[in-house]
């Protein structure tokens, strides 16, 4: 029997669960269809996702058809949740996409294919409500073609035909032969196209199959499992253990259980399974799996076993990640769908913050910065303009940060921060939905009620130019120097680390330890307090002591180093500075390091009348487009504006284009702040202040140690500079 796993990914509101019911259904897995609104959908298990009527999570059913066995994990449609939809895709060996017939493409629909073709997954694509009235088929064919690719082809019913067979495809044959060379060479030798050459391209994703029905009506599902049974190939898994972690997980037992897909091997119950051993024999741990369980809805099955390609879920493991690989499975790379604001976590009775104090909160408390000195008095900031939050109490803290820990667990980008000069817990999120989510959550599964402050943009920092940053920690009796070349890395990249210095110069253990204090934890920049992206930083010199360094030391030193290259590069040094220094540099403004927002990727469509307003306000709101394009009665903007200015936006659309204008807006990836002096100014950021994160180094003499400044440690550091390059 054939085994495939398939993701059903969509639109919210396009019929993607309504079509998982209907699969079930058609082969016999449930005896009465379920409706999403109606909160009784085989898949929707959640208690949230059955009072909202919406897909949260991500869940597993079972499905057999003829030959095929088919995996089907359902997704969430709705735009908040689209990095659960992500993690899945990185297990899938083919992909259902469905498109509402009554709305056809919408933006979030390209965002999925965008995903799709990042991980390369073969799509079979599924019009959905062809019943309903103004339906025009045609015209949504037409639509696939243009927004999401040329080689999207109906494809006729297939039930009966073996491998070798022709597939009758009419007029469209030539057309799908150009698709592929190999596939014109078959049509012209025999005039017809056999089932094998089309799951050929289908898998090579140069052919996508598009299939027209009605999941509620049942109308065209078992043509559509026809297709899918003929038109799939299994893959064929190595024998070498390996699996891929998707998901985490509680059970209402509070249970951790790993969500997986065995991509090698056989994974067994009470087996010893490690971290990914493809870039390094010695993993970074090792545990024993308890139990394996394969779900089919809310029930599952506890077994002893599973094969390559299997999906199961398995408790025991408590150091996995979504993303991770066992085995000889390497990780994932980082997921292209990221937050964009942070909420501070506040008392229920706190409410939603202050409006007045948005403007100036949003560029600190995003950044786990806020402009006000914490040792000033409570009169100082009522005169500042600044009203202090609400606090819990000690107990209640400590249980909220606990839950959220376990949230984070489960869905690693919610990034929760405990800011500790403010007193705050910090989260990051992708809108107003995951919002409520999280506040639900919080109260269902933990009893904990809570508010959140007002949303705020999300800021990063990187550099233009190489530094190497020097880090010294002397204290009596402790010794360590660490020397960190950082450089711009490409946009997206994300950190990067990575050693130029040989074992001769400084032992492997402690180069690998300085290794894991750069990715241990979320550096800061030296702007506004934000998270660092698109470096690399590579060791490039660094000395112990025999008798006095400990693991803590280049800790210290490591972080120091980066902070002070951070430092020289906002005074304006490129590669290393020239000594000595007699004055502190000037760092008032940027210098070599820049500060990033995200900017989000948008489509606009609005009345053709309209066009001009649409245009004068992305320009206002310092964003591009590109040519405007016409689409029956409306004119279509694509382009990319900053979050800040176009977070809002959709409700605007919709007053001045009175409910006839469609805006859908996704993450654009990070570039430079479009106002960023002013965002620096607000934050009022001060780098040499801020002591958990300090540019200084501390020396030794005469049996005590001192502290040194940033810019004066180059003359007092005990290692040359690695690079040759100095400051003008």
């Amino acid at each position: 029997m054939k085994r495939i796993v398939a993701g059903i990914v969509a639109h919210v509101d396009a019929g993607k669960t309504t079509l998982s019911e209907a699969l079930l259904y058609r082969t016999g897995e449930i005896r009465k269809l379920g409706r999403v609104d109606h909160g009784d959908a085989f898949l929707d298990t959640n208690s949230l996702e059955k009072a909202r009527g919406i897909t949260i999570f991500a869940h597993q059913a079972l499905v057999e058809h003829g030959d095929l066995r088919l995996t089907l994990l359902d997704t969430p449609g709705h735009v908040d949740f689209a990095a659960e939809t992500e993690r899945v895709l990185r297990v899938l060996d083919y992909a259902i996409l469905v498109v509402s017939g009554t709305d056809g493409v919408q933006g979030h629909t390209e965002t999925l294919w965008r995903l799709l073709a990042r991980y390369g997954v073969p799509t079979f694509i599924f019009v959905n409500k062809c019943d309903a009235d103004g339906f025009n088929g045609e015209a949504v064919l037409a639509q696939l073609r243009k927004r999401l690719s040329d080689a999207a082809y109906p494809l006729p019913a297939v039930d009966g035909l073996s491998d070798d067979d022709e597939v009758p495809l009419g007029e469209s044959a030539e057309d799908i032969a150009t698709l592929d060379e190999t596939a014109m060479n078959d049509y012209l030798e025999h005039g017809g196209l056999s089932v094998v050459r089309l799951r050929a391209m289908i898998a090579a994703r140069e052919l996508f199959p598009v299939y027209f029905g009605s999941a509620l009506k049942l109308e065209g599902v078992e043509e559509f499992l026809d297709g899918v049974e003929s038109f799939t190939a299994e893959t064929q898994w190595p024998e070498r253990f390996a699996a891929r972690v998707f998901k985490v997980a509680h059970d209402g037992q509070h249970n951790r259980m790993t969500w997986l897909r065995v991509t090698g091997g056989m994974l067994k119950a009470k087996e010893i399974v490690s971290s990914s051993t493809r870039k390094t024999a010695e993993p970074a741990w090792s545990e024993k799996v308890d139990q394996v369980r394969v779900y089919n809805g809310a029930k599952f099955d506890t077994v002893i076993e599973v094969p390559a390609g299997a999906v199961c879920a398995v408790t025991g493991l408590t150091q996995t990640f979504p993303g991770e690989g066992l085995g000889y499975e390497p990780d994932a790379e980082s997921p292209s769908l990221q937050p964009v604001l942070t909420y501070t976590v506040l008392p229920a009775d706190a409410g939603s913050g202050d409006a007045e104090n948005v403007g100036r909160d949003a560029a600190q408390r995003n950044t786990g910065q806020h402009g006000v000195d914490p040792d000033n008095s409570d009169d100082a900031q009522e005169d500042s303009g600044f009203v202090a939050r609400p606090r819990f109490d000690d107990l209640t803290l400590h249980k909220v940060i606990t839950a959220l820990r376990e949230l984070e667990d489960e869905n690693p980008l919610l990034h929760v921060v405990w800011v500790e000069r403010l007193a705050e817990v910090h989260v990051q999120l992708m809108g107003a939905v995951q919002l409520e989510i999280v506040q639900q959550t919080l109260h269902d599964r933990f009893g904990l009620d809570v508010s959140f402050g007002p949303g705020s943009i999300l800021y990063r920092e990187t550099i233009t130019e190489p530094i190497e940053g020097i880090g010294h920690f002397e204290p009596l009796r402790h010794y360590a120097e660490a020397h960190i070349l950082l450089e711009p890395g490409k946009p997206g990249s994300g950190i990067s680390v990575a050693s130029a210095l040989s074992e001769n110069d400084l032992d492997r253990n402690w180069q690998r330890l300085i290794l894991t204090h750069l990715t241990e934890r979320e550096h800061l920049g030296v702007l506004v307090g934000a998270p660092l992206t698109d470096i690399k930083m590579t060791l490039v010199a660094g000395k112990a002591h025999l008798k006095h360094t400990e693991g803590g030391d280049f800790r210290q030193a490591t972080y120091r180093a980066i902070r002070q290259g951070l430092m020289e590069a906002r005074a304006g040094v490129s590669g290393r500075p020239g000594s000595p220094v007699e004055e502190r540099p000037d760092t008032t403004g940027q210098g070599n390091c820049r500060l990033l927002e995200p900017w989000y990727r948008f489509r606009l469509e609005v009345p053709a009348d309209m066009i001009g307003r649409a245009m004068s306000d992305v320009q206002r709101m310092s964003g591009t487009f590109d040519s405007p394009s016409t689409d029956g009665g409306y004119a279509v903007i694509e382009g990319e504006a900053p979050v800040s200015e176009m977070r809002d936006y959709a409700m605007e659309v919709n007053q001045y284009a009175h409910g006839h204008g469609r805006f859908s807006a996704t993450f654009g990836g990070y570039k430079p702040c479009h106002d960023a002096e002013q965002v620096i100014k607000i934050a009022v950021y001060d780098p040499e202040s801020d002591l958990d994160n300090t540019p200084d180094s501390v020396f030794c003499a005469h049996g005590a140690g001192y502290p040194v400044k940033w810019y004066k440690v180059p003359e007092f550091a005990h290692l040359d500079y690695a690079t040759t390059k100095s400051a003008a």
